[in-house]
């Protein structure tokens, strides 16, 4: 008698002896440490480079090549690493094939976009920081004013499928926050700056620059500016390894929205909670591939009943095997001591995205803090705020929702302060100035003051 299949996802009870040991290495999983590729990708590497490179001394290179031999690096790079000779004159999509892809697209398909696109903008809106002034006693004021960045860059990722939704949740809150200049970089495949539907939702939100190359040097093309392609202000989207290890590299020269790693979802749940839909959530993350996910709960029958629903769904998946393996490296079914466990752990996690499949979802988030996003109960699924409900999809991985937050049209905009200071309002806080000038030995800073004075 063959022995029967391994479970999809690792078993955890915290109860047992190994319980917290084997948490804490599932746990350490979740955080990317920037040098973990595939074979195939080693191998690529060594066909690029003629050396087997870490990720990011292959980022190192690509950038500086980027930055000092400008657009030739660009266009070399794009051939070397997508196989695609892209020149000068077929670097930047045409403005008619943009709206050509828009007229040929299914009508529905553009419907659902302008649907969500209407959603995305009015909670983007909504949040919105606007101008404070502050009225002083002797006249003056202080103002904090919000502008727009002038230039901002997307990243869209166009390897095994297309990303319409990533220009949803980039865009739309850029659009919202006044950014005039847009600019989208996309690989040169089927999935990325070739396709139909990723063009025609550029079109429909009224992105011009579209840019045919991807990866690291799309990430530095943008960050430095070549040919034809002036520099951004802010480089925000999804992307593999090396685009995560680019923008790391690149910060400093331009803003960045975060160094993402894989998607994760993290699920508490009690008794109550629905195994079919925790299941179905989970194989939503898993089919990332990379993508993690955890559920804990202090329910043993839940816990057999998810892992039950996992089996029978996985065999229905058109990326199974892919999703099987995620399961298997960064999944987990963990049977906590109790509720409030599974909350405090959850906190500790601070997933990138919480789920909350309680009997009261919102007493459970309040013992919560550290979450991307959070969805309560069994009517919000994770794919809800991937598509379509209004936040960004944008969030923070990896444990940084500790201190992270998700994109939002917010992130465009720089704040800066704006005084105006009446001859009264100066002599108010004169004496206070003059404390904290001599104190630090700046005479010139005092003297400044009492030349107004």
């Amino acid at each position: 008698m063959s022995a029967p299949p391994p479970p999809l996802c690792e078993r955890i009870d915290l109860a047992a002896a190994d319980g917290r040991a084997r948490l804490e290495a599932l746990r350490g999983k979740l955080v990317s440490q920037g040098d973990v590729v595939s074979p195939a990708g080693r191998q690529r590497t060594i066909d690029v480079f003629g050396e087997p490179l870490a990720p990011r001394q292959v980022v190192e290179r690509i950038c500086a090549d980027v930055r000092g031999q400008g657009i030739d690096a660009l266009l070399d790079y794009t051939r070397r690493i997508d196989g695609v000779a892209v020149t000068r004159e077929t670097l930047f999509v045409p403005p008619a094939a943009l709206a050509a892809a828009h007229a040929t697209v299914e009508r529905g398909f553009l419907a659902a976009v302008r649907r969500i696109a209407d959603r995305v903008e009015r909670f983007q809106r909504a949040l919105l920081s606007r101008d404070v002034s502050v009225t002083l006693a002797g006249g003056g004021s202080l103002r904090q004013r919000y502008l727009p960045l002038d230039r901002v860059g997307v990243c869209v990722p166009g390897g095994a499928a297309a990303y319409p939704s990533t220009l949803l949740m980039t865009v739309v809150p850029a659009r919202v926050a006044g950014v005039p200049d847009i600019v989208v970089v996309a690989p040169p495949t089927q999935y990325g700056a070739e396709n139909p539907h990723v063009l025609a939702t550029c079109h429909e939100l009224g992105v011009r620059t579209v840019v045919r190359a991807g990866g690291a040097q799309a990430v530095a093309a943008m960050a430095y500016g070549v040919a034809g392609l002036p520099r951004v202000d802010k480089i925000v989207g999804p992307g593999n390894l090396f685009v995560a290890l680019a923008k790391e590299h690149v910060y400093g020269d331009v803003s960045i929205d975060a160094i993402a790693g894989p998607s994760e979802i993290v699920i508490v749940a009690d008794d109550a909670g629905n195994p079919e839909c925790i299941a179905a959530d989970m194989l939503a993350q898993a089919e990332h591939s990379p993508g993690a996910a955890i559920l804990l709960t202090a329910s043993r029958p839940l816990a057999d009943a998810v892992a039950a629903a996992l089996e029978r769904r996985v065999a229905d998946l058109e990326r199974g095997d892919l999703t099987r393996d995620s399961l298997a490296r960064f999944g987990g079914i963990v049977v906590t001591t109790s509720d409030a466990e599974s909350a405090a752990l959850a906190d500790e996690l601070a997933a990138e995205h919480l789920s909350i499949d309680t009997r009261d979802p919102e007493a459970t988030l309040t013992s919560i803090r550290h979450a991307g996003a959070a969805f309560l109960g069994p009517w919000s699924p994770v794919a809800a705020g991937d598509y379509a409900a209004g936040p960004s999809h944008v969030l923070p991985t990896g444990g940084t929702a500790r201190f992270a937050a998700g994109l939002s049209a917010n992130e465009f905009l720089r704040g800066g302060s704006v005084i105006h200071l009446a001859p009264d309002d100066l002599a108010a806080i004169a004496d206070d100035i003059r404390v904290l000038a001599d104190t630090e030995g700046l005479t010139a800073h005092r003297r400044s003051v009492e030349a107004r004075l």
